[in-house]
């Protein structure tokens, strides 16, 4: 039989449940209602619904079939009038429970209580006063009997499904690990994953961070709702009337298979301290994400979550806050602290709409792991339960832990991380590097004064070494036109006579000229001559009257052009005449290969002398 979609509605004297039927006959509709019980029959569907509420027959009811939607409508009266149904949006609640599945041995001595009271059901938690820890001890289990999941009701999956789980949660053999050594792995993890570093970029490059902080999710919105209904001061109302399930959320509703938990006190205390765990997880990954899912969203709700993670279990709220916020600035990308007071708020509006708004959670939730693998098997283990069990939590139960949790106090002294010292050595160098770079901005400001002034210094002394300069080119342009004159004009003094070898080895003495130009009298001639012509023809007088010329014949001027390089080389090989030489001060020049060479000796001071 097929349990066809179905959805519930009511006002002050009816209840209506409307019910799709795609591929029944009219005809054939069978339906029966008395008390709190309804069934349905039209081959192939079948419905039966446990209601929340007393109905009766009493000629008001109706039902309606539309052929265009193929839906049937029924309307039923109410026993109360007046009265209002809790929960008719929990829909497997509303299925009839299967059999009941126990964490309790199924033979136990008599007299021992099997199922728990209505009055035990009903006792109030104080979630204000620290629970005492559980002492677990290895007596505490029978050997390779150590449980976990959904409060603490399986056993022995990790021993057959290793290779699938390794991957998902992060304790190493949880079927041989208790409960103690699984935290004290827990926080040596945290503590090695923990990186300042990463911790400080976040703290002040944090535009990020601001950006997602502003994202509003549907409870938000919600929530304003509710406490504008409130404020209103209309009938009780549920969750139902700001908390709106799709259709693909129920239809995973209808999937899922009632049935009733029998948990004791400390098992359930486990069970809703897990709960606000799981919800942190979900509402860090929300935020961040901007409420669209990604290929993180699986790793960041189970990472951030001890109770997926590590298999926690934990015995107050606040070690379930402290556990998340060092999670938080362990394993995410975004490590900030008011990502974490921002999960807080979250997870109490959402506890404060209700059941339904928790139950629209856990159904994202099991969506999430449903499409990872393979986080999926969290789903059997823990999301899966909590999807059915939450749907027969009383409101009044998840209204007094959302104000414990609102009540719960959480500093960044609480994580252990030491966060504030890093923050404050951290404001230190910050404060220090401003020092540093207003210091540099101010010698900045003054390099361009302090050139400035030097530029005009320079200005002023290249004007006047422009001026000296000019003057001093002046001279060196008279003194130049002065040596040239001097170079070319001298007083030219016959010093010797040079020998010449003949072709028979026969010593020739031939009158070669030698002129010695006095600088004194060069002087005295160049300031006499103000004429350039005037000192030309001087110039030619005295060279006429020095210099001697002798015509040879080619043999001749050979071999006294050989001789002279014999003199030359015997004179250069003396050091004083080398140095002589290098300076400057006098040079040799050469006889070309003609006839009638013509041969200036040019001395210097030092020959003079």
């Amino acid at each position: 039989m097929i349990t066809p979609a179905f959805e519930l509605s009511q006002d002050p004297d009816f209840l209506t449940i409307i019910i799709d039927v795609p591929y029944a006959r009219a005809s054939e509709f069978d339906l029966y209602f008395e008390g709190e019980d309804f069934k349905f029959y039209s081959k192939p569907y079948f419905l039966r619904l446990t209601l929340p509420g007393r109905i009766v027959e009493d000629g008001r009811e109706k039902a309606s079939y539309n052929v265009d939607k193929r839906t049937l409508t029924i309307r039923l009266p109410k026993e109360s009038p007046g009265q209002y149904f809790e929960g008719l949006d929990m829909v497997t609640s509303l299925l009839a429970p299967k059999k009941s599945r126990s964490a309790k041995h199924l033979v136990e001595e008599i007299g021992a209580s099997a199922v728990l009271s209505e009055e035990e059901e009903e006792e109030e938690f104080e979630w204000e006063i620290e629970q005492t820890p559980y002492k677990e001890t290895a007596e505490s289990f029978p050997a390779l009997q150590y449980y976990y999941g959904f409060g603490n009701l399986r056993s022995g999956v990790f021993q057959r499904l290793q290779d699938e789980l390794s991957d998902v949660v992060d304790v190493k053999d949880p079927d041989k690990t208790p409960v103690c050594e699984r935290r004290k792995e827990r926080l040596a993890a945290e503590a090695a994953k923990f990186d300042s570093d990463h911790y400080l970029a976040d703290f002040f490059e944090d535009e990020a961070i601001q950006h997602v902080l502003k994202y509003k999710p549907w409870w938000v919105e919600a929530h304003e709702k509710m406490v504008a209904l409130q404020g209103e001061s209309h009938q009780k109302h549920d969750s139902n009337a700001v908390v709106v399930f799709t259709e693909e959320e129920k239809e995973q509703l209808r999937r899922f298979t009632n049935k009733s938990y029998l948990l004791d006190k400390r098992s359930r205390h486990h069970v809703y301290l897990s709960l606000i765990d799981i919800l942190l997880a979900y509402c860090y990954d929300i935020c961040v994400n901007e409420g669209e899912q990604n290929v993180e969203s699986s790793w960041n709700v189970r990472k951030l979550s001890a109770t997926l993670c590590w298999l926690e279990c934990f015995y107050d709220i606040h070690d379930v806050v402290v556990c998340f916020g060092r999670r938080v600035l362990c394993y995410p990308l975004h490590r900030h602290f008011d990502l974490v007071t921002r999960a807080l708020n979250d997870t109490v509006m959402i506890l404060q709409l209700g059941r339904a708004a928790v139950l629209k959670c856990l159904l994202d939730i099991h969506k999430i792991f449903r499409e990872s693998d393979p986080a999926y098997l969290l789903n059997d283990l823990f999301i899966t339960d909590y999807c059915v069990w939450i749907q027969k939590t009383k409101s009044k139960k998840l209204a007094a832990l959302s104000e414990s949790l609102q009540k719960t106090a959480l500093a960044k002294s609480h994580l252990g991380f030491e966060l504030e010292e890093l923050e404050a050595a951290a404001l230190l160098v910050q404060e220090e590097e401003r020092h540093l770079k207003a210091a540099a901005a101010v010698s900045r400001q003054q390099l361009p004064s302090s050139e400035s002034e030097t530029s005009d210094s320079e200005e002023s002394s290249s004007t006047s070494s422009e001026t000296e300069g000019s003057d001093s080119d002046e001279q060196e342009s008279s003194a130049g036109e002065d040596g040239k004159i001097n170079s070319s004009q001298g007083v030219l003094q016959e010093e010797g006579t040079a020998p010449l070898i003949d072709c028979n080895g026969l010593r020739q003495v031939t009158n070669t000229s030698m002129v010695e130009v006095s600088d004194e009298k060069s002087k005295a001639s160049l300031q006499s001559m103000s004429v350039p012509g005037k000192l030309i023809e001087e110039l030619e007088k005295q060279m006429h009257t020095a210099i001697s010329l002798s015509e040879q014949p080619e043999e001749l001027a050979a071999a006294s052009c050989f001789a002279l390089r014999e003199q030359e080389e015997n004179h250069v090989s003396e050091p004083d005449k080398c140095s002589e030489a290098s300076t400057g001060k006098g040079n040799f020049l050469e006889v070309p290969s003609e006839t009638n060479p013509l041969l200036f000796l040019c001395s210097t001071n030092e020959d003079e002398d």
